[in-house]
């Protein structure tokens, strides 16, 4: 609250807020007074008003890090990931910059450098945590920054959409590398991300409990927008679960990593080094629209919430939209 106290024949005005410094001015009337205080209150409150750096002095961006990442990054279910960038970050000068000195020029160093070491989309993935970081720290942990320094440099360019394909000789190659040496789910588990378009983690995640067989239906609760979902099996699909043992209460009692290494051995194998696990998502997407599911259908399946993203998971063969428009017209 704003004090005013009469000075002889004039009025001051004081506002005193935590983490600003104080303020004060004299006026001939107790309304100019009031007026101006309330002014200067409401430029606090919009943090329009100069913060001090008193309280910034002796914190460094290492140490709102450090505070995010035992406090709010274990409540992430990508907690793993988020502190190994966490620990770059750290690594980095910007850990050690004193928050009174924070500018964005110190953010726009950090993007410089990381990007002569990393893709555009690990510089953003890395800047999007210390935006929130510093969002927190305002808003949340009562920390007078005078600015968000992320929201005011320029973003690295996003990486264009992934096109790529699964051709049939692709497939075929995959398949004819898989080994009586090669691990044991490795050929279900490419089956099943095309039929169903899940991702690696989440085709991890489904127990047998998860799968209903008359329906036939499997409920997926661990998703990575947090928006369980239930997505029709195919034929296939079906086949490929039926096939496999009940050795666990997991489909796959399997750990991502270990998918990861076999994969990447399988695509050696194979002579494929462009071809990502994840693009078996994009195959399996872009084949739901070929075969004539709707836009909203297609979003069922996969678990997307913006048709915008859904796009970027699409590629169609124009030859499969030529046989269509050959069925259509004739």
């Amino acid at each position: 609250m704003a004090s005013i106290r009469k000075r002889g024949s004039t009025w001051q005005a004081q506002v005193r807020r935590e983490g600003y410094s104080p303020l004060s001015k004299t006026f001939a009337s107790k309304a100019d007074a009031q007026a101006w205080a309330r002014d200067q209150e409401r430029a606090i409150d919009r943090a329009e008003a100069p913060t001090s750096t008193r309280e910034l002095r002796g914190l460094t961006v290492g140490d709102l890090l450090r505070r995010y990442r035992d406090t709010v990054t274990p409540t992430k279910r990508g907690a793993g990931p988020e502190r190994y960038r966490l620990a770059t970050l750290l690594a980095h000068e910007i850990g050690k910059a004193p928050l009174s000195k924070l500018s964005p020029s110190s953010a726009a160093k950090y993007r410089d450098d990381r990007l002569v070491l990393v893709q555009p989309g690990t510089v953003r993935r890395e800047l999007a945590i210390l935006q929130h970081c510093f969002a927190l720290a305002k808003r949340e942990w009562g920390i007078p920054l005078p600015c968000n320094p992320v929201l005011e440099i320029k973003l690295p360019d996003t990486a264009k959409a992934r096109s790529r394909r699964l051709p049939h000789d692709d497939l075929t190659k995959l398949l004819k590398a898989l080994n009586s040496n090669t691990a044991w789910y490795l050929r279900p588990l490419i089956s099943l991300l095309v039929e169903t378009g899940m991702r690696r983690g989440e085709l991890l995640s489904i127990k047998w409990q998860d799968v209903n067989w008359k329906a036939p239906t499997v409920r997926i609760l661990q998703t990575k927008n947090g928006h369980p979902r239930t997505i029709p099996l195919t034929p296939k699909a079906l086949e490929t679960l039926s096939g496999l043992p009940k050795t666990s209460d997991r489909v796959f009692p399997v750990t991502p990593n270990a998918v990861r290494l076999a994969w990447e051995r399988l695509r050696t194998r194979a002579g494929i080094e462009d071809l990502r696990l994840h693009d078996l998502r994009h195959e399996a997407v872009s084949r739901f629209f070929e075969y004539g599911l709707t836009v909203p259908e297609v979003a069922l399946i996969s678990g997307h919430r913006d048709p915008r993203m859904l796009s970027r998971y699409t590629h169609l063969r124009p030859e499969k939209v030529a046989e269509k428009l050959a069925r259509l017209t004739s």
